[in-house]
């Protein structure tokens, strides 16, 4: 027989001690952003994929050694009782490395008993998107040593904090992937750019012919349906020198997003 009759009832005499809860919850952050070098003899510039991470201060804000100081690291913190997750990232990647008001996505969540030594800690991991001149002012806050740009080659021989290793490498794996299936490119990239500009970034991602052969891009990627010609108030098409000799014409993303079906 039931002992109580109403939600209230069972509500009054719910104990949260009967479960195990985690020990901490946090949000990690991958920040990303693209290294467009120009070349004086106007050759097609050249794109580096670059993560920025931070190092975790030798001590914390009372002196006391830190968990896994010295070490770098993703921006991130625990997430405050007031607040989602996704606050929680916004929140730290201001106060870790000064950067707000970017592009910003959840991706996965990482509960893998043993990844931290305070405990039993889950970490939402999300991805950001900056361009390098956003970047070009970041710091680094209190609980932090120094914050710099590094390639996933790079990353693979630096001793990270956690499981953070992981973290991104599942986080490369799916910044390209949305760079194939939607147009966060455009996060990347200037405003107005130009088709050589965005060939540069999806060399970074996919071997496709389309991409690969430059020829094939420069005379496709004008008729897809989510970019098109730049234009003044005048409605005259903008040009730029920066990756030609002679002046080639600038493109845009369009507002709306591209429908994939796997039919």
């Amino acid at each position: 027989m039931a002992k109580y009759e109403s939600e209230e009832e069972v509500l009054n005499h719910y104990n949260p001690k009967k479960y195990t809860t985690p020990d901490g919850y946090t949000s990690d952050i991958a920040v990303f952003t693209i290294e467009l070098t120009y070349h004086e003899n106007h050759k097609p510039p050249e794109a580096s994929l670059k993560l920025m991470l931070i190092q975790r201060a030798e001590t914390d804000r009372e002196g006391e050694p830190n968990i896994e100081g010295g070490k770098w690291a993703l921006p991130g913190g625990f997430v405050r009782p007031d607040e989602t997750a996704y606050a929680a990232a916004v929140r730290e990647l201001h106060e870790e490395a000064s950067v707000r008001n970017i592009h910003l996505k959840h991706f996965n969540v990482y509960d893998q008993p043993g990844r931290d030594k305070r405990g039993w800690i889950i970490s939402n991991a999300f991805y950001a998107i900056a361009t390098e001149e956003y970047l070009t002012e970041r710091k680094a806050a209190d609980d932090a040593q120094n914050v710099e740009l590094f390639t996933r080659e790079e990353i693979e021989n630096i001793d990270l904090a956690f499981d953070h290793q992981k973290i991104i490498a599942d986080a490369f794996e799916v910044i390209k992937r949305d760079i194939l299936q939607t147009t966060v490119a455009k996060e990347f990239l200037p405003e107005e750019f130009t088709l050589s500009e965005l060939r540069s970034l999806l060399l970074l991602v996919s071997d496709d012919p389309g991409v690969t052969n430059e020829s094939a891009f420069v005379r496709d990627a004008p008729k897809y349906p989510f970019l098109e010609v730049a234009t003044d108030y005048k409605g005259d098409i903008k040009t730029t020198t920066r990756t030609a000799k002679r002046s080639t014409r600038m493109f845009r993303f369009k507002g709306s997003e591209p429908t994939v079906s796997i039919y």
